[in-house]
């Protein structure tokens, strides 16, 4: 299949159909004290959204400005890819996949993209400039529907390579966070040939190489037991969509109410939010992200990325016996405190080929979307030595 300009046309019947959907919503009680969402998303803050959602939000002025941006699709072996395409102005500029994550969407990152591509209208330098190409994951948002099984961050990697061959690209860079910075992982450890350098925004133990005690030092203590804490506390979603995530898909694409409950929980208490969901997320935006799923009915698509890797070898048959650092091209990271983890650079460095290292004190795990001023000026600094 050729590549093909997209633009977001959702047919109004689905829009009629989600306001029946919420209108008829059967609420649950609160049972005991929720007020710092303990348990799981908080019922009046939910019912807030909810009202928002049905007497101000505007997908179609929201449609309209996701559709400012340069978006086509293709098909690759029969997987179907959306993707962001925007042209670099600058004299050199340096292709860049950049990648998002679960519960994530291709919209998180629209706010590196203009500065990304377009530096000088953000008071930058067009020597900095970038081809910015921003998918899809398979089986996300738009590039749905997802027909093909056993799709995971391994084989999104491969076939964005068979894109960036469509679009003409030997030589890249990769960018990710999340199942992102796995894709991104990946592209530096499969593809090395093609791949200029990785840039990652959360490090993800792969393969089996998760960080020994020893390998922290003291100042990253704090990272570990954050890492810790969220494996006994938040990570249940992770463990029903590795297990079961059909049984759990018959809720989601029936509710949207409990997808809406089901992701907003994560921009909480992922995010760098201090327990103030607001404080980093507007309504709009909360409700974007919940949308992108609901109207392209991807919540069992994207699930299966959890569930996929358990499956076979996965995410431990490209790494076992390799040689260290894994990762050979030139890395950076970049990690923040506020997300639900930090690892130690020891066990980076063995992954790794790391080449630059920061760890910022504010921002967390949707970076691109909170602190994109950061990620972007990171993002110019390491790719400057590829130009």
């Amino acid at each position: 299949m050729s590549i093909q300009p997209f633009e977001i046309a959702i047919p109004e019947e689905a829009l009629t159909d989600l306001r029946e959907r919420l209108e008829r919503t059967r609420w649950p009680v609160e049972i005991g004290d929720n007020s710092q969402w303990q348990m799981g998303t908080n019922l009046g803050y939910l019912r807030e959204l909810v009202a928002y959602w049905q007497t101000s939000y505007d997908w179609r002025a929201r449609e309209r400005e996701m559709n400012t941006l340069p978006q086509f699709r293709t098909e690759i072996d029969g997987v179907p890819i959306h993707f962001v395409h925007a042209k670099g102005k600058g004299p050199n500029p340096v292709p860049l996949i950049i990648n998002h994550g679960w519960p994530w969407t291709w919209w998180d990152m629209r706010k590196i993209i203009g500065p990304l591509s377009d530096p000088a209208s953000y008071a930058g330098d067009p020597a900095d400039s970038f081809d910015v190409i921003c998918p899809s994951l398979p089986g996300y948002g738009f590039s749905s529907p997802l027909k093909t099984p056993g799709i995971h961050f391994t084989q999104a990697g491969d076939l964005y390579v068979k894109l960036m061959d469509q679009l003409g690209y030997d030589k890249f860079g990769t960018q990710g966070g999340d199942i992102g910075a796995a894709v991104s992982t990946m592209l530096g450890h499969r593809h090395a040939d093609r791949v200029l350098g990785v840039h990652v925004h959360l490090l993800i133990p792969l393969g089996g190489q998760q960080p020994a005690p020893e390998d922290f030092e003291e100042h990253e203590l704090a990272g570990g037991a954050k890492m810790m804490d969220y494996y006994n506390t938040g990570s249940g979603y992770m463990h029903i969509q590795r297990t079961k995530p059909q049984t759990i898909s018959y809720a989601m694409h029936d509710s949207p109410v409990g997808l809406a409950a089901w992701l907003v929980e994560k921009r909480r208490d992922w995010a760098d939010t201090g327990g103030e969901v607001e404080s980093v997320w507007t309504k709009d935006e909360l409700l974007d992200n919940v949308m992108l799923y609901w109207l392209t009915e991807t919540y069992l698509s994207a699930a299966l990325y959890y569930y996929n890797p358990g499956q076979g070898a996965g995410i431990a048959g490209d790494f076992i016996n390799q040689d260290q650092p894994m990762v050979t091209v030139p890395t950076g990271v970049m990690q923040f405190k506020g997300d639900v983890w930090n690892l130690p650079r020891k066990w980076a460095d063995r992954v790794y080929n790391v080449q630059s290292w920061k760890v910022e004190e504010r921002g967390g795990h949707f970076a691109p979307a909170e602190k994109p001023d950061l990620i972007v000026s990171d993002l110019r600094e390491f790719f400057r030595r590829f130009r």
